[in-house]
């Protein structure tokens, strides 16, 4: 097992690490020379590290998604740490366990294939479950269905992250359908197994995750088309209308057309669908925000692109807030005074003001007598 993992990493520390680059830049100083600028990664997280000198000497030792050992110091930078690189060397594959690399699903893959399998065999419509156990019933699909990510950088960015946000939405899915009663929950659970399915083709995730070649040219949703075309060629007794809902599930699901959705959502199961779908994205798109920030002070993350907002951290808020002050306890019931003698108060210009406003207990502004 690796030592240490980024959210380890200490402010003002030397390190001797391995990490996956992310990124690789090559820049210039004022100076001229030349320095890199990374971003190095393992499963907990990813951190900027720069290398200011000797960078001839490994400037083409490495290239992104190798791994390299480093040694340098951790500081702070603009409240995020930052590691400054002294050396490195690219390291073989053999030398690393690829698993404390790349971030994946805390749930176990073959346990959540079983749900979706089960969510397949619970589909009352017959052609809707005929369709969709001739998609998972598939080895290819079923091998990446299990291991792909549901994005490249923006929601459940982590191997198995597709099926987990789909079993999410398919939890979300049947409460939805069971409090709107003019929804087909069938239709609806369909188009959350398949909205996605394109993922499995248009994501790379054997070292890092990127765009693939096909997901580059034609997107995930034109694949997801393209795949269930391909099973409805087996089942001939699909029906041609049904057919058509499904496929507008797919090509709507991202709701507006400026966020590249081809169609918008015309129906209540589609427009279902997108909410689902966005809201489950957004609050894991926070969730990671919040955890894998890595803002050394305050209680609010880095800003969000996505979100358009930076996120509170829950954790540090509560630490910083003062103890609540105990309530005062009531007073208890006495007997009325006695009616007091008048007492006469002298000018506030008198000699004896301050004293009598002192024995009083009246000294100070705003305080009661």
């Amino acid at each position: 097992m690796k030592s240490p993992y980024v959210s380890e990493l200490d402010a003002n520390k030397a390190v001797t690490a391995s990490f996956l680059v992310q990124s690789k830049e090559i820049r210039q100083k004022k100076s001229g020379e030349l320095y890199l600028s990374l971003v190095l990664s393992d499963r907990t997280g990813d951190l900027d590290a720069k290398m200011w000198d000797n960078v001839a000497e490994v400037i083409d030792a490495f290239e992104k998604d190798d791994f390299i050992q480093v040694k340098g110091l951790t500081q702070v930078y603009r409240n995020r740490p930052q590691l400054t690189i002294h050396k490195l060397r690219r390291m073989d594959d053999s030398e690393v366990d690829f698993a404390d690399y790349f971030p994946a699903s805390a749930r176990d893959p073959e346990e959540m294939w079983a749900e979706l399998r089960g969510v397949a065999a619970g589909i009352g419509n017959p052609h809707l479950k005929g369709l969709l156990e001739a998609m998972l019933n598939d080895p290819g699909v079923a091998q990446r269905y299990k291991r792909a990510p549901a994005a490249k950088t923006v929601h459940h960015a982590y191997l198995g992250g597709l099926i987990e946000h789909v079993l999410s939405l398919c939890t979300l899915a049947r409460l939805a359908a069971g409090h709107y009663a003019h929804v087909d929950r069938d239709l609806l659970l369909t188009g959350v197994v398949l909205h996605d399915i394109g993922k499995i083709h248009e994501l790379k995730y054997e070292r890092g995750i990127s765009y693939s070649t096909e997901g580059q040219l034609i997107g995930h949703i034109e694949i997801a088309l393209r795949m269930v075309a391909e099973k409805l060629h087996g089942l001939p007794d699909f029906p041609p209308r049904l057919r058509t809902l499904v496929e507008h599930l797919i090509l709507s699901h991202h709701g507006h057309l400026e966020f590249g959705s081809p169609k918008l959502p015309q129906f209540p199961e589609a427009l279902l669908l997108h909410y689902l779908d966005d809201m489950d994205s957004k609050m894991e798109c926070m969730r990671g925000l919040i955890a894998n920030d890595r803002q050394v002070e305050g209680c609010f993350t880095s800003f969000s692109t996505l979100l358009e907002r930076p996120a509170l951290k829950m954790d540090r808020y509560w630490e910083d807030a003062p103890e609540p002050k105990p309530a005062a306890a009531a007073a208890p019931a006495s007997p009325p005074a006695p009616a007091a003698h008048p007492v006469v108060v002298p000018r506030s210009d008198s000699p004896f003001a301050g004293k009598l406003k002192q024995a009083l207990g009246t000294a100070g502004p705003g305080r009661e007598p």
